[in-house]
């Protein structure tokens, strides 16, 4: 199953959260006929008390949750969104079953702000931490909530609702993108602008293209070049680039032709145009490719990592996935080998949980057991 936060990543316009929902709803939500399904894992330690109960909990929190699973993504706000035979449910950290809906769905996606999409036949609706459906939430379109609020699309024309399922922003955009920093991107008479929390126009629209605001700074489109809009409404780096992103860690990658480097929030071009692709910045690290082979850079340019991977993952939680002969591992941030490479596909860590994929299914590791020694070799 591709990774949500890649597929965004990719999208050149921001209003594509909306528009390419069933796009994405493809890759990340699940399929589900409704159908009660036989547990994925029995919860542990459910009928003890006392101290054992408290040791067997705490052992369970160690452990990893073996490849078991056809499909999964990661976890958000203590869920996963996995698939067994066809039948979709949510598991809590331990593997156990959290949510089974017992209502019929044709899709499902990861919570977010405390509410998951549900796919009704052709409506979108939500499902609340208990599994319950929100029926009275239906509309013809709908993406994930973020800073309590969610996009959703009547006719043709897109506004947002609160968590309440109450519309505070009528429809009336043709494209509409997630909140970030208080502001979100909407496009107008064939041009973006930004609206606050309100829904009150707080950027006119006057640009071809626009992300969304990370760290004060919104990349933005002019003349088919892009820069960044602070959130003062200056252009404090001027369009003059192919394509640019977000800021992370006080850098944003941004590309001319087929070079990659990194501005700073100055607008200095810190890192020169030299890389063949570029991931943001985490963890102090950002991936880098050259040649064909990735490695890491530091936010002074410097190579700390050389490039010999088949392709790398940003760092999470001290850990990156990375890709050799077609295996995956992960290494820590002076390159060291932590966990072999040995499965058909990894992802970063989230939460606490990484998946992994081993031949045709997908399991999650651990990251308190690679800390501790006993991650399985």
């Amino acid at each position: 199953m591709p990774d949500l936060s890649a597929i965004k990543s990719q999208c050149r316009e921001v209003g594509l959260g909306l528009l390419a929902v069933s796009v994405m709803l493809g890759s990340a939500m699940a399929a589900s006929g409704g159908q009660a399904a036989l547990p994925i894992a029995e919860p542990q330690g459910s009928r003890l008390c006392g101290a054992e109960c408290r040791q067997r909990q705490a052992a369970a929190v160690k452990k990893a949750i073996a490849p078991q699973f056809d499909s999964a993504t990661d976890f958000s706000e203590g869920m996963a969104l996995v698939k067994v035979e066809d039948r979709y449910r949510y598991i809590d950290p331990q593997g156990r079953t959290a949510i089974l809906p017992t209502f019929e769905v044709t899709a499902l996606a990861p919570f977010s702000n405390g509410l998951a999409i549900a796919k009704i036949g052709s409506a979108f609706s939500c499902l609340n931490r208990r599994g319950e459906l929100l029926a009275h939430i239906q509309f013809e379109g709908l993406s994930r909530f973020a800073e309590g609020m969610a996009a959703m699309r009547m006719g043709r024309k897109y506004g947002y609702i609160n968590t309440q399922g109450k519309i505070i922003v009528a429809p009336q955009y043709e494209l509409a993108g997630a909140f970030s920093q208080g502001l979100a991107a909407v496009k107008l008479n064939g041009q973006y602008g930004y609206i606050d929390l309100l829904g009150k126009l707080a950027i006119a629209p006057q640009y071809q293209d626009a992300w969304q605001f990370s760290e004060g700074f919104a990349p933005v489109k002019m003349a088919n070049q892009w820069g960044y809009l602070s959130r003062s409404q200056q252009l404090t780096i001027p369009p003059q680039f192919d394509g640019a992103f977000p800021f992370s860690e006080a850098f944003a990658r941004v590309r001319k032709g087929q070079r990659w480097g990194f501005v700073n929030r100055q607008g200095k071009l810190a890192i020169p145009l030299q890389f063949d692709f570029a991931t943001d910045f985490s963890q102090g690290l950002a991936a880098v490719q050259l040649q064909g082979k990735w490695g890491y850079i530091n936010p002074a340019g410097q190579v700390v990592i050389p490039p010999q991977f088949d392709y790398a993952a940003p760092f999470s939680a001290g850990l990156a996935a990375v890709q050799v002969q077609g295996k995956w591992g992960y290494i820590g941030t002076a390159g060291q080998w932590v966990v072999p490479a040995k499965f058909d596909n990894a992802a970063p860590f989230v939460e606490g949980l990484a998946r992994v994929q081993v031949a045709d299914k997908w399991g999650y590791l651990n990251r308190d057991m690679i800390k501790s020694g006993t991650a399985p070799s």
